[in-house]
């Protein structure tokens, strides 16, 4: 059976059929992404007959009516927005909303005697040659008759029918014709996504959220334009507070609703550790209430599948919708949001740098929403969830796909009648002995400063309130927070100057620590063994070279903190690599420490 149907369409037919609602453009009020060139290059391919490749639909299921009516799905855009926007933009003198939310006019200028056309600007403006505009020319009652006469006479040419077969000619772009492809609401989301980049000459992949967000866009009997806009301004607001007074003004009927008063709140929030995306968003809503981790089901629920019978329910629809919005409400909630983080800054994370998972994050907030559901005690909450976060860095386990893995863990902590069991339950099983003394070690086995495992060490001496290295007063916090130094124990110019010539070597993160700048430029290129006598010196004649540390019990307890073993006073670069074996072992200490301490 075909899974689609091709049509060509003329442009004024497929504008028509979006004027009249049987072909929905989701997120119509989102920003539009390209820049007026490529607009003007679009209407020059219309032009001279150029194809500008298909415009793709996917259809909504109908659904069955409690009555047993059926109600008929509207075809969606999931291809060819941006350049339905930008033929209404520069054919309609429609406005667009750019990147920070500001409604603006493209007007694509056109110089019949050069036949070409030009995005409008002062120059173009101020010259008699140029149309300023050509949406002029698609305006219903437009007399083409007197407008060539008229540019004819302010010009001086004489031949008005040349100029007037030109203006006809940009005139007929409205019945240029389009490929159109309907794929049909059977195909699942891969299906789709494949065709689209097959088809799609730039090969953009699509993701779950995308046609998510498009479900959810085009559904006007259950709110859907009021929670897209609740995700997209939330998250964009997030990441630029700036423009919430411009959103406020762009969409003012949108500024009177009590979604915008519950999302407001985030324009005055500074805090950059957690920053989602509409997909993050989605994810966590969808997660925290359906317990489910494919978006892909999302699209169908939203769809009104019923999973059992293979039918399409308006039933399911509503619900689903319900449920959708609850979670994103419960996502957005100023007071779910600054806990949660709340829990993350406990657990030693106080700055984006040090959690590259966002998946984990993730995870986290739909860990909370979803004990916070089931009434949980929030102490219990507080511990479970900071633990959960930290052995999820730890075992990398939600790298990759996480949707298979989300999946599993929130129907055990949904169920499970006690969590803080569960969470030991995995931990006997992820986190032995094994892990701890030889697992962990090769993962501190690196030279990237960005590896999760050098940031728990951070995390760790984070929490525990550790100073730099060789610092007497300044917390390993405050040098993250305010770009302290990262200091090599060896110093990188000594290991090269003794042959370690390979970055992988000198760069090892059991060779890595915090200090104040100060610290760093003192030791310079000395051997450990040569700067730590002179330390133990400082310590004697109470002098002051290499920080404050003035007394030998204070000098041990810092380097305690800071996991470097008593050895260092003696060696040098023929005893590097012992050294390193010895610091990764009171590396992976500290974590574990760390770790059963939250």
């Amino acid at each position: 059976m075909t899974k689609y149907v091709v049509n060509n369409s003329s442009i004024d037919s497929i504008l028509g059929w979006i004027k009249a609602g049987e072909i929905a453009i989701p997120e119509m009020q989102r920003p539009f992404v390209w820049d007026s060139a490529k607009v003007r290059d679009l209407m020059d391919s219309l032009y001279k007959g150029y194809p500008i490749g298909y415009i793709i639909t996917w259809k909504n299921p109908d659904t069955k009516l409690k009555d047993g009516t059926i109600s008929l799905g509207k075809k969606i855009i999931i291809d060819g927005q941006q350049r339905i926007t930008a033929m209404t933009a520069a054919l309609l003198g429609e406005e667009v909303v750019d990147s920070d939310y500001k409604k603006k006019r493209i007007k694509i200028a056109f110089n019949p005697k050069q036949e070409r056309f030009e995005v409008l600007n002062p120059a173009i403006e101020k010259d008699t040659e140029w149309i300023d505009d050509i949406s002029l020319l698609f305006k219903q009652g437009f007399n083409m008759f007197g407008f060539v006469n008229e540019y004819c006479v302010r010009n001086g040419i004489e031949d008005t029918n040349s100029i007037g077969t030109i203006i006809n000619q940009v005139m007929a772009i409205r019945y240029c014709n389009i490929g159109m492809i309907e794929l049909s609401h059977e195909l699942d989301i891969e299906t789709v996504t494949e065709i689209f980049i097959r088809i799609n000459s730039q090969g953009v992949v699509l993701s779950q959220a995308d046609f998510a967000m498009s479900k959810i866009s085009v559904n006007e009997e259950n709110n859907g334009s009021l929670i897209r806009k609740t995700i997209d301004y939330f998250c964009h607001l997030a990441k630029n507070p700036v423009d919430f007074e411009t959103i406020k003004q762009n969409d003012q009927e949108f500024s009177q609703t009590e979604y915008f008063r519950k999302i407001q709140w985030i324009k005055d929030h500074r805090e950059n550790l957690y920053i989602p995306d509409y997909t993050d968003l989605i994810r966590v809503a969808f997660t925290s209430k359906f317990y489910r981790g494919r978006i892909s089901n999302l699209v169908s629920l939203l769809s009104g599948r019923d999973f059992e019978t293979r039918e399409y329910k308006q039933e399911i629809v509503d619900d689903s919708f319900r449920m959708l919005e609850d979670g994103v409400l419960d996502f957005v909630n100023e007071t779910n949001f600054k806990r949660y983080l709340m829990i993350v800054k406990s657990a030693g994370i106080i700055d984006k740098k040090l959690i590259r998972s966002q998946n984990a994050l993730n995870f986290g907030y739909i860990l909370y929403l979803t004990l916070r559901n089931r009434k949980i005690d929030s102490a219990i909450i507080n511990k479970v969830v900071r633990r959960w976060l930290v052995l999820s860095i730890l075992t990398g386990r939600y790298s990759g796909s996480p949707e298979s893995m989300f999946e599993y863990d929130i129907h055990r902590f949904a169920s499970a009648d006690d969590v803080e069991a569960y969470v030991k339950n995995v931990e006997e099983g992820e986190l032995s002995d094994a892990f701890w003394n030889n697992i962990l070690l090769t993962r501190l086995d690196t030279s990237v400063a960005s590896s999760p495992y050098f940031h728990l060490f951070l995390m760790a001496q984070i929490k525990m309130n550790d100073k730099g290295f060789l610092s007497k007063e300044i917390e390993v916090k405050y040098l993250l927070e305010e770009r302290g130094d990262i200091h090599h124990i060896f110093p990188k110019k000594y290991l090269q100057k003794n042959g370690y010539k390979n970055r992988g070597m000198y760069n090892q993160i059991a060779n890595y620590v915090y200090t104040p700048q100060e610290i760093n430029i003192a030791i310079k290129d000395q051997s450990p063994k040569q700067y730590f006598q002179a330390i133990l010196k400082q310590c004697k004649e109470k002098t002051n070279k290499y920080g404050e540390i003035q007394d030998i019990e204070l000098l041990e307890e810092n380097l305690k903190q800071n996991c470097i073993p008593l050895e260092v006073f003696e060696m040098e670069a023929d005893q590097y690599e012992e050294f390193l074996e010895l610091r990764r072992k009171l590396m992976a200490q500290k974590i574990k420490e760390y770790y059963f301490s939250l």
